[in-house]
């Protein structure tokens, strides 16, 4: 009984002992994880204010303020795990073996950060860009290292995997300054194509932000079943295309109706069969 009462206070004696010489280390080691966090805090703004007052590219400074916000973390990392008595070279040997477990685990990140920089470096759209992508039509608001997020038409925003924006078809409406649109309308066949085409040129003429260059071009699209189908070609620029379209498509209606100009639509006739 005596004996393990021994070994036991042997045993606490050890593991005090030990407490002792550690504990310097672990102090230290949270001194740099508190010191390093509040470092890398102000860090972080000083990079903030460093890019208001220069005029980069949105997409590049919020890409590069995360990558340095990420790499900051790392480093405070190995040096909290170095002062805890952990060895460089182990330390390198085992961050090698997890980064290759790691790599195989997230491929998918991998290739949304590579997907990333391909975006900054090519830019195929920018912050402020409206886009069609994957199946989501928006304004760009941020791109970050792994994401791009986009702010829809109904205010919801949208994350998008970088990777798949780098490989997938991108469509950027603001790419240009100008935009033409197309407007299909149809016709009965008895009523009057000139008079028509007049009215949907006066439309644009009478339009301000309607551009007079290239001038806005009507012809007859299709011979319908029940319909001629006209199709209207005008140019706006970005900023007024939205609005131009919606005033065009309201004229038409209003201005057809004032000339008796009929707009066919679908019909359904039932009878009824006698017994």
């Amino acid at each position: 009984m005596m004996d393990k009462i021994m070994n036991l206070q042997e045993h606490a004696d050890n593991a005090i002992a030990w407490l002792w010489a550690v504990l310097p280390s672990i102090l230290w080691a949270i001194f740099l994880l508190v010191a390093g966090t509040y470092l890398i805090r102000i860090i972080n703004k000083m990079i903030r204010r460093f890019f208001a007052k220069k005029d980069y590219d949105l997409a590049l400074e919020t890409f590069l303020q995360s990558f340095i916000s990420i790499a900051l973390k790392i480093i405070l990392f190995i040096l909290v795990i170095t002062q805890l008595g952990v060895q460089t070279s182990s330390l390198v040997a085992i961050l090698a073996s997890a980064g290759l477990a790691i790599g195989l685990a997230l491929q998918g990140s991998l290739a949304n950060f590579a997907g990333g920089v391909l975006i900054l470096l090519f830019k195929p759209f920018r912050i402020g860009d409206f886009i069609s992508a994957q199946g989501v039509d928006g304004t760009v608001k941020e791109i970050s290292i792994f994401t791009t997020k986009v702010s829809t038409f109904g205010n919801q925003i949208a994350i998008i995997p970088n990777g798949q924006l780098s490989n997938n078809t991108i469509t950027n409406y603001n790419a240009q300054d100008t935009r033409r649109d197309k407007i299909d309308v149809g016709i009965g066949y008895t009523s009057n194509i000139k008079e028509a085409k007049e009215i949907l040129l006066a439309i644009c003429n009478e339009r301000e932000t309607i551009l007079k260059t290239p001038a806005p071009e009507v012809y007859v699209g299709e011979l319908g079943d029940s319909s001629v189908n006209l199709t209207l070609r005008f140019w706006a620029d970005n900023d007024d295309f939205w609005a131009a379209h919606f005033f065009v498509l309201e004229e038409i209606k209003y201005r057809f109706d004032a000339a008796g100009i009929e707009i066919p639509f679908p019909q359904r006739v039932i009878t009824q069969m006698k017994s």
